[in-house]
């Protein structure tokens, strides 16, 4: 069912836009993608929407192996910092005047994740209390954000401040192929390791000591688990810019169908987050506005929300 979701959210994807096509354009689109009418399909439609559904993708996995490691429903790949250390360093390059050079942005993005996620990492092979990890998360996140409202601050243009901001709202707008193939390789590493964590995650459900007297290298699958969503978080912050809520959603649509089971959840997450996020990318071009709307705005309305929606359902838990 989520595959049949993806496909058609795809094909939709590729098939509307703001610019509304008649049927003789589609079949000259299809019969020459050469054309004016395929220039939009293939190069500009088609390369915005699997970037869509890769940053999707990678948001629903990590939100999956963060919930499962942390043991806390509300997680999500942002509550580690990494997505705040990649926007401080995309802000930085973008405020000294950066934003020109290609891949410029992008690549300060994934450093500044890449320095997050070794800072977490290092912490979590020390750590085995969930609730010290995330702690240390919310600490390094409201840093790094302390630091990008600085930048702010002191941006020496207001242009440039325009353009800090508009990234950190993201958008997967001309989007090209070559960007796409930049961040599939530090996402497929972070898939990898996910995977090589999932039997300790399923492990954890079970509570510590079930865990500790597994036989399995926990330590070892801790490490692997915060690495991978730190690699799958920051490769969707530079290809797409700061996304909200898609990874906090996505695990909580699947979960129940899996029996809470979080190594069966990965893969579902996965694809239940590329589905949403395809879905929000065509509602942010269809939404009759003045000025585009900005990715990360439509995730966020249409998450927060739901996040109150799950935050309420797990209070009552509690307190049953």
């Amino acid at each position: 069912m989520l595959l049949g979701l993806l496909l058609l959210a795809l094909a939709a994807g590729v098939l509307l836009g703001e610019a509304a096509l008649t049927g003789e354009q589609y079949r000259q689109a299809f019969a020459a993608p050469s054309s004016p009418p395929g220039e939009i399909l293939w190069s500009l439609r088609l390369p915005r929407t699997a970037a869509a559904a890769l940053v999707g993708a990678a948001l629903g996995l990590s939100g999956a192996v963060m919930q499962g490691l942390l043991r806390n429903p509300l997680a999500d790949p942002g509550i580690l910092g990494v997505s705040a250390g990649a926007g401080l360093f995309a802000a930085v390059a973008v405020a000294a005047g950066a934003g020109g050079l290609a891949g410029a942005v992008e690549g300060a993005a994934l450093m500044g994740a890449l320095v997050s996620g070794a800072i977490v990492t290092a912490i979590a092979a020390r750590l085995r209390e969930p609730e010290a990890l995330i702690l240390f998360g919310v600490a390094l996140s409201a840093f790094a954000g302390a630091l990008t409202a600085l930048v702010f601050n002191l941006s020496p243009s207001p242009i440039a401040s325009a353009e800090v901001l508009s990234w950190l709202m993201g958008s997967v707008e001309t989007r090209s192929a070559r960007d796409l193939l930049w961040a599939l390789a530090p996402m497929t590493v972070g898939a990898a390791l996910c995977a090589y964590a999932a039997l300790g995650l399923r492990m954890l459900s079970l509570g510590e000591e079930t865990a500790a007297m597994s036989g399995l290298p926990m330590a070892r699958l801790r490490v692997a688990a915060v690495a991978g969503g730190a690699l799958l978080t920051g490769a969707s912050v530079a290809l797409a810019g700061v996304i909200g809520f898609v990874g906090l959603a996505a695990p909580h649509l699947v979960r129940r169908l899996w029996r809470e089971d979080p190594a069966a959840t990965l893969a579902p997450s996965a694809l239940a987050g590329a589905v949403l996020l395809t879905a929000a990318d065509i509602a942010s071009r269809l939404i009759p506005s003045e000025q585009p709307l900005k990715l990360g705005v439509v995730t966020a309305l249409v998450g927060a929300p739901l996040f109150a929606l799950i935050a309420w359902r797990a209070a009552r838990s509690w307190r049953g």
